[in-house]
């Protein structure tokens, strides 16, 4: 019966509701699915710290996480979760693979870490940061522990191992983000960030089977005041990487270093040096990825991070230094790109190219006075000016080509727009001089802020032929962003399906070609 009477209040309330007419250009409120499917996101809660391994077994990429519910549990939260994907266009829920402990015991609640797999015992290790609840003086609040599995589903706690920095002259406060990696002497190495000091340190150990581990000293002091988390060691091509976190709220990104050997790429910091890997210190995105780590199925190598959410979906609160932004949000997945001198980028993923397959019918809804239609897909803008094209779906890919008809011509596009709107928000390539560009932030409109701090992208070389293919994704509020494959944007923008777009000039001339919409 109150089955029967809820189905009865839908249908009543159904009768009243006003069809919203998707032929308008008006914004309108749009929110959130539950659970999204191309940027990952648990139907409760919201993903940390992405672990990702390649298991060599399935064939397929399982990416382990902390999952955050909101609220957590007091004391005991962050239990290791899992998804699988075989090329990142889908991915199937493994639920929970490693749970917290009790209050009393190390791995109350749990923290990153990584997993490999032993061809020796045919077993699976994952290497996790033990969070004690409430540790006394002489107790660690961290400590690094290990779980194996036959078969990635059932998982046992070792109750013998046990990493605690304190015995290595290394800090009880901060031991954390266990990072397990196979180095060129065919040894399993662990590196650890921790403290030594008070100076920011990756702790290095070495093993033959993965229980037994022996002190290696330190692998690499951090420069400065910095701290490292989320530490990822790998060699693609001829070249070893560190891609980290930083965890500085000034800073706050995904960022990495790179050597031809093992002892070069620790000496990128030797005494605060600070010798980066390419003109922008490093960087792979915006402030809105966080905690990427890598893997590789032997052809191509992944990054997967967290895009983090915005009180009150507020897509000016980001956390501008020296506030951080929210903890956890959606799985996102880029492709690590290998230059000629080494240096990375991220791009596209190829499987979401291929499942984003449907073209929409482009429809145009207004264009200001100082845009020429040239073609069907191809425009001139100049001076202040913008075309406004119809509604998106919940998840799309916009592409487009640009090209400047000078060297310091500012453009972007801009999203949950409306004829109506006194603000959306705008992703702008802007000059930052007349050889380097940079991807912004900005909110416009009547009443819109103008540039938001904190959430800005990274400087990169203006093509020399003034050309930029961009590619964006967007899967309901989380918004990825490709040009040329030399510069990635990651933004959380809320409203952004069902609404209009555009694309805009902002001053001097631009050529716009190749315009198209795809769904799946």
């Amino acid at each position: 019966m109150v089955a029967a009477l809820a189905m009865t209040a839908c249908s009543e309330s159904d009768d009243t509701v006003e069809a919203k007419d998707w032929s308008t250009d008006t914004y309108f409120a749009s929110s959130d699915a539950q659970s999204m499917a191309t940027y990952y996101k648990p139907s409760v809660g919201y993903v940390g710290d992405p672990m990702p391994f390649y298991d060599p077994k399935a064939g397929n990429f399982k990416i382990l996480y902390l999952q955050d519910f909101r609220p957590n549990q007091a004391g005991t939260y962050h239990p290791i979760w899992g998804v699988e994907t075989t090329d990142g266009s889908s991915y199937t829920s493994l639920g929970e693979l490693i749970s917290c402990g009790g209050l009393k015991e190390q791995d109350a609640a749990l923290g990153t870490g990584s997993t490999v797999y032993n061809d020796a015992d045919g077993l699976y290790y994952t290497f996790y940061t033990g969070n004690k609840y409430q540790p006394t003086a002489d107790e660690c609040a961290e400590a690094v522990m290990m779980a194996t599995s036959p078969d990635f589903k059932t998982w046992s706690k070792s109750r013998t191992f046990l990493l605690r920095g304190s015995d290595y002259g290394y800090s009880r406060s901060d031991f954390r983000d266990p990072f397990v990696f196979k180095g060129d002497d065919g040894k399993w190495h662990m590196i650890v960030s921790t403290y030594a000091n008070s100076k920011g340190t990756l702790a290095e150990f070495v093993s033959s089977d993965l229980r037994s581990w022996t002190s290696n000293g330190r692998f690499m002091n951090m420069m400065w005041d910095r701290f490292y988390e989320c530490p990822d060691v790998f060699k693609m091509g001829d070249w070893w990487y560190l891609v980290y976190s930083e965890m500085h709220a000034a800073v706050r990104r995904v960022q990495y270093f790179k050597g031809k050997t093992l002892e070069e790429l620790k000496a990128c910091t030797a005494n605060d040096a600070g010798l980066w890997p390419d003109s922008h210190e490093g960087f792979l995105d915006s402030r809105a990825l966080y905690a990427g780590k890598t893997a590789s199925d032997g052809t191509n190598r992944y990054l997967w991070g967290w895009c983090p959410t915005r009180p009150g979906n507020d897509n000016t609160a980001v956390g501008a230094y020296p506030n951080e932004p929210e903890w956890a949000g959606n799985l996102v997945m880029h492709r690590l790109i290998q230059h000629a001198d080494g240096s990375l980028t991220l791009g596209e993923v190829p499987a979401l190219s291929t499942k984003y397959n449907k073209v929409q019918t482009l429809t145009i809804d207004s264009m200001s006075e100082n845009v020429v239609r040239q073609g069907d897909n191809n425009f001139s803008l100049s001076g202040n000016s913008s075309i406004l094209f119809s509604r998106l779906g919940s998840c799309n890919r916009i592409s487009f080509t640009v090209k400047t008809t000078g060297n310091t011509d500012r453009f972007g596009l801009s999203l949950v727009r409306g004829s109506d709107s006194e603000k959306y928000y705008s992703i702008i390539v802007n000059p930052e001089s007349d050889s380097r560009r940079k991807i912004n932030f900005e909110q416009g409109g009547q009443n819109g802020i103008g540039f938001i701090a904190g959430a800005d992208g990274y400087a990169f070389d203006r093509p020399a032929d003034n050309t930029y293919n961009v590619t964006v994704y967007t899967d309901n509020s989380v918004c990825v962003v490709y040009v040329n494959d030399v510069a990635s944007y990651t933004g959380r923008i809320y409203g952004i399906q069902k609404n209009c777009w555009s694309i805009d000039c902002f001053g001097g001339g631009i050529a716009v070609s190749n315009v198209e919409v795809r769904q799946y």
